[in-house]
């Protein structure tokens, strides 16, 4: 992956948290991260 394709990633992720949180509010936000570190302990329990 080159830097410019890794930023503009990045720029998009950062760009789509921007719109739910300024649609939606934090609680959003908080319910994906809450559900991001289970998927991240269930990865690391296969691994």
């Amino acid at each position: 992956m080159t830097n410019r394709i890794a930023f503009l990633l990045a720029l998009l992720i950062v760009g789509a948290i921007a719109v739910d949180v300024f649609l939606y509010g934090m609680q959003h936000l908080i319910f994906l991260g809450k559900k991001f570190a289970e998927l991240l302990e269930w990865i690391a329990f296969w691994r």
